[in-house]
């Protein structure tokens, strides 16, 4: 396997939620959520997603499509796929993309058993999509994924 770490990332209209592995590439791990005023304002998430990049040596990138429930693509697969561009264009590094459906709904079960508040838990809700969109890509690269 070779050396380097994958970043998880769940692009949403106003944030991304950011997730990093471990060196091992075993576990996803929450790191950010990276907010902007503007939706078409992605140059500073673009440069702070690179900063995550070169800290943590990241050698590829996994990005959640949020396909709709019967698997057909809408306009947010499309501005997903543009921001991913944007990233391989500015970093050289693949992205790969992760359907990302339930992702949210298992996202709202976890924060539940974790019993964060309902009020709460849109603070945290595209850190926790980012792991799970990550641990799924993770464990699928090792063949446990029933």
């Amino acid at each position: 396997m070779s050396e380097g770490r994958v970043l998880g990332l769940d692009y949403g209209s106003k944030t991304v939620g950011v997730a990093i592995s471990d060196p091992l590439m075993i576990t996803a791990q929450g790191l950010e959520i990276i907010r902007r005023e503007r939706p078409a304002k992605i140059r500073q998430t673009l440069a702070r997603i690179e900063e995550i990049i070169s800290e943590y040596g990241v050698k590829e990138v996994v990005l959640g499509l949020p396909k709709n429930m019967n698997g057909t693509e809408g306009e947010r697969v499309e501005k997903t796929r543009e921001f991913g561009d944007s990233i391989e264009r500015r970093t050289g590094l693949p992205v790969i993309y992760w359907d990302e459906r339930l992702t949210t709904v298992a996202a709202d079960r976890a924060m539940i058993e974790m019993e964060i508040r309902r009020e709460d838990r849109k603070e945290y809700v595209d850190e926790i999509a980012a792991m799970l969109i990550l641990q799924g890509y993770l464990e699928s690269k090792r063949g446990t994924l029933d």
